[in-house]
């Protein structure tokens, strides 16, 4: 970052614009800002901030424009600040102006005008400015971007302040901490620690939030376990806790596993006297069944002698469907035959109604024959039926051939049609290609004629444009030399007028008892003064640069001339002097000329394949006439062959159709007669059959009946009995002697008499026992299933309370590994044996770092006697890591920095402040400053050691730098040249720069 030019209005103690070239104080590298206590020294450095960062440096500032704007402005003139600086290679002008109540323009009273900021940048191959941003934010945000540093960096590290680093020397650890922090940004190694601090909180609440899980199953457990689980008094968090917990819920589980084991006898002995209650009410409720059973089966003999005479009748019905079944075949047997033979019969009628008459009578035999005959007359048509698919053969024959005929004699006619022409076809497409090939070679002669063309009229248009560029380049030289002769007149004429007052240029410089630099006399009673017109050196090196610079644009313009004619002529040598609109002309023509033969070579190679493709047809139309021909001969032969066995074939078939129109006909009307012929022999031959067996059917019948005992087959018949009927009848009687049978068999059973002998059964007397063993059951078997649920509860809730510790386990592992780290990081761990924060480790580092870049100054500065070195010693109950010490080289002995002298003190700060600024620097991205300024401190140096720190900030200049000196020290202003001097005055303070 270097500062060039600062423009201060009504601002501080300044009531008019001031302005502060930096370009010419820094040529010298060292420069002094000087003047009276409270003239506005600072006010320059606050001027610098304010124009950088929208505020100005530590507790001088206010918040609002009212407290920078100056007292001794007038009131219409606004408070503004317009710095211009080069950073990170760009060149940028930022002005800001801050609130201000001004003079309303219509009216008394006044209003306020809201802060404004510009920032304008200045293009280095232009350069003019142009506008970046207007917005507040917008500008601080590039800016500190820009520079890598905050307001408190800058004005440690730029302007370092009056006494800071004094203090910051003799500070305490927690002092150095908090500025390094606010230097280095360390922030983040503070929010480090706190987040691990808040980790730590955040693990121990999980930690207890599950203790505080685990110890809820403890009491439900506890509940589960009927107060018989004795558990301790504990916090969660409390160490052991989770230990505690699972032994008292092991115990638990063992309690009531005991417990669930005396329940199980005690249900097993109430079970064996509900089963002996039970057995007695068993063999009660058997003896009263056996009673029951006794008199009920009495009272069932009882009906059965009732009923006994309906059963005989049963018995004899059945014994006669029984005889009667012995019939059954022989009546189903005629049955059959008889609607057989009526089938037979129906059949046979119908077959013979579809006969000629003359066989409607005809025998079985006479039947027959005639259908025999009908077939061999049928059999004897096959050949003809070959004959007939024969003849068909021949006629698609003969007409194929007919077909082929035309087909050969159209091919033929199209053939001689088409050869006919063929010549002049040949002729033609050979006068086309020739055609084409020499309008392609044309094409060839007139591409390059077109190319010339085309080539001398971009020639002749870049002559007529270096025609109008030498008249303009020639107009602009002229007037660069009259501007460079104008400038250099002017240079002279100012360079005459300095010299001719060069004398009181020379008398402004002397002083009573120095010297004369021309004629070395030490009075000068009259020295020379300054008319009104006096032109000083600055005025006169102005002229002289404007003269330069006014005599290079008139190099550049004559340069610009000579390569516009040199390219001028080369541009007339390709186009000579013809007229552009001539060129053009001809080109257009080239152009047509080009694109007409182009036209006609392009029809060369259709030309080309049409007559291949001709020569190809003409083969192939010579081949088809010639086969043609030969077809033609052979087909006379066969079609000759084709009519004989035509005639041949008509004969057969006229003789084997008899009067029928087609052979098939007389075929299927024999078909027909073949099967009437055999379905009435069949169906005659079926009929006679059908009698027969109808007549033995009848035999049959008569003789079964009579050997069963029925005097007629119709008696047989009705003493039959239906599937039904015979089934009720067989049910009837089956119950009948199921019933009895099952009477005697319970009265023969010996238990039932002697339960019968035996007094009545008391089942009330028996219920009641057995209701109350089941009771005692009941009761035993709910406290079983009490205990099993209890243990299931316990078993359950252990398990989960195992699940919770196994769960805890990685949660406590990572809680003791955050509180590790946290404090450790806080400095509280006991591992931290220095009680040293991560923020000051961090700290601590960087000043290890700005103390050796301290030390390369301080040994100049102090003769090689001092050396800055950083300890890590704990200060008394403090916290250790921030530690400065100097070791004096003299002693070999290491020492706090607050034994210093004032002097080395001074010194000593000012070589720590720029080892700070070497170090914030490399911190903030490597950001070049090569503007900085020092507060004050010399007047407490002897002169051999500010003849030291002065060489060590003279050295700054081989890094390019420049250094500015704020100081009231006298002696300051011999050693010193280029100066910035504050000047106090009631009207307000003013800006005076000297030698620069």
């Amino acid at each position: 970052m270097r500062l060039h030019r600062l423009d201060i209005t009504a601002f501080g103690p300044f009531g008019t614009t001031q302005s502060v070239d930096f370009d010419a104080l820094s040529t010298a590298g060292l420069f002094l800002l000087h003047g009276p206590t409270g003239a506005g020294k600072t006010s320059v450095l606050d001027a610098v901030c304010y124009a950088l960062y929208g505020s100005v440096p530590g507790a001088r500032q206010g918040g609002q424009g009212a407290t920078l704007r100056s007292d001794h402005a007038a009131p219409g003139t606004r408070t503004s600040v317009t710095l211009e600086l080069t950073v990170a290679g760009r060149r940028l002008e930022i002005t800001r102006q801050p609130p201000w109540q001004r003079p309303k323009k219509r009216g008394t009273g006044t209003t306020v005008d809201k802060a404004q900021t510009w920032l304008r940048e200045r293009d280095a191959a232009s350069g003019t400015w142009k506008d970046l941003s207007r917005s507040h934010q917008e500008i601080g945000e590039e800016i500190t971007q820009l520079l890598g540093m905050s307001r408190e960096q800058f004005c440690q590290v730029v302007l370092l302040p009056q006494g800071d680093f004094a203090r910051f020397l003799r500070a305490d650890a927690e002092a150095r901490g908090k500025l390094l922090g606010r230097l280095f940004d360390t922030h983040r190694f503070a929010e480090v620690e706190k987040r691990l601090a808040e980790r730590r909180r955040a693990a121990e609440s999980r930690v207890r939030d599950g203790d505080a899980d685990l110890l809820a199953d403890a009491h439900r457990m506890q509940q589960a376990a009927g107060g018989t689980m004795d558990l301790p008094e504990l916090t969660p968090g409390e160490p052991g806790l989770a230990e505690a917990v699972l032994t008292a819920a092991a115990v638990a589980r063992s309690t009531a596993r005991e417990q669930l084991t005396a329940a199980h006898c005690r249900l097993a002995t109430a079970e064996a006297a509900r089963a002996q209650t039970s057995r007695g009410l068993d063999e009660e409720r058997e003896r009263h069944r056996l009673q029951r059973r006794f008199a009920e089966a009495r009272e069932r003999a009882e009906r059965l002698r009732e009923r006994s005479g309906a059963h005989r009748e049963a018995q004899d019905r059945m014994e006669r469907a029984r005889k009667a079944e012995t019939v059954a075949p022989a009546l189903e047997l005629r049955d059959s035959a008889e609607a057989e033979h009526c089938r037979a019969a129906d059949t046979e009628v119908q077959a013979r109604a579809l006969l000629p008459a003359f066989l409607a009578d005809a025998g079985v035999d006479g039947l027959a024959a005639a259908a025999r005959r009908a077939a061999e007359e049928l059999g004897g048509l096959e050949s003809a039926r070959r004959a007939e698919r024969r003849l068909g053969e021949l006629l698609d024959e003969r007409a194929d051939i007919d077909r082929q005929e035309r087909a050969d004699e159209e091919a033929r006619e199209d053939a001689e049609t088409w050869l006919a022409d063929w010549e002049a076809t040949r002729t033609a497409l050979q006068d086309r290609i020739a055609s084409a090939q020499q309008a392609a070679a044309r094409a060839g002669e007139l591409a390059g004629q077109r190319d010339t063309a085309r080539r001398r009229l971009e020639a002749a248009r870049t002559r007529d444009r270096l025609t109008r560029d030498a008249g303009t380049a020639a107009e602009q030289a002229r007037a660069a030399r009259e501007q460079a002769l104008t400038a250099r007149q002017h240079w002279l004429d100012l360079k005459e007028q300095r010299l001719n007052g060069i004398a009181a240029e020379l008398a402004a410089g002397l002083t009573d008892g120095a010297p004369c630099a021309v004629c070395g006399a030490t009075e000068h009673p009259a020295p020379a003064r300054r008319d009104a017109g006096h032109v000083d050196r600055e005025t006169e090196e102005r002229a002289l640069t404007a003269y330069q610079r006014a005599e290079d644009r008139r190099t550049e313009a004559d340069r610009r001339l000579s390569a516009v004619r040199e390219e001028l002529a080369a541009a007339s040598a390709g186009a000579g002097d013809t007229p552009t609109a001539r060129l053009a002309r001809e080109l257009d023509e080239s152009e047509e000329q080009y694109a007409r033969a182009r036209d006609a070579a392009s029809t060369l190679h259709a030309a080309q394949e049409q007559l291949r493709a001709a020569e190809r047809e003409h083969e192939l139309r010579t081949a088809a006439q010639r086969d043609a021909q030969v077809r033609a001969a052979a087909r006379v032969g066969h079609r000759e062959r084709l009519d004989l066995e035509r005639a041949s074939v008509e004969a057969e078939l006229s003789q084997a159709r008899g009067d029928a129109h087609s052979v098939a006909a007389r075929a299927g009307q024999l078909e027909r007669d073949v099967a009437l012929l055999t379905d009435a022999t069949d169906a005659a031959r079926t009929a006679e059959a059908a009698a027969r067996r109808l007549k033995d059917a009848d035999a049959r019948l008569a003789d079964a009946a009579f050997r069963a005992g029925f005097d007629t087959p119709r008696a047989a018949a009705d003493a039959l009995l239906d599937d039904a009927a015979h089934r009720d009848l067989q049910r009837r009687l089956d119950a009948w002697h199921d019933e009895e049978a099952a009477v005697r068999a319970v009265l023969a059973e010996p238990e039932t008499v002697a339960a019968a002998r035996q007094p009545a059964a008391d089942l009330t007397a028996a219920q009641r026992a057995a209701e109350d063993a089941d009771r005692a059951v009941r009761e035993a078997a709910s406290a079983r299933d009490a205990a099993t649920r209890r243990c299931a509860e316990l078993d359950r809730l252990s398990a989960r309370a195992a699940a919770s510790v196994r769960r805890l386990g990685p949660l406590r592992e990572e809680y003791d590994r955050v509180a590790r780290m946290a404090a450790l990081t806080a400095g509280t761990s006991a591992q931290n044996e220095r009680r040293m924060r991560l923020e000051s480790y961090v700290l601590a580092a960087r000043l290890e770092q700005v103390a050796a870049a301290a030390t390369a100054r301080l040994l100049r500065m102090s003769s090689g006697r001092y050396t800055l070195v950083h300890s890590d010693d704990r200060a008394g109950r403090g916290r250790s890591g921030l530690g400065l010490h100097v070791v004096d080289a003299w002693t070999g002995r290491e020492r706090d920095t607050a034994t210093l002298s004032g002097g080395e003190t001074f010194f000593a700060s000012l070589a720590l402040a720029l080892g700070l600024a070497d170090v914030v620097t490399d911190e903030a991205g490597g950001v070049r400053l090569d503007t900085l300024f020092i507060d004050e401190g010399f007047g407490s140096l002897d002169d051999q050691t500010l003849d030291e720190v002065l060489d060590v900030l003279d050295s700054l200049r081989e890094r390019d730098r420049s250094v500015g000196i704020v100081s009231h020290v006298a002696d300051l202003r011999r050693r010193v040249h280029a100066q910035l001097e504050v000047e106090k005055g009631r009207s307000g303070s003013r800006l005076r720069q000297r030698g620069a």
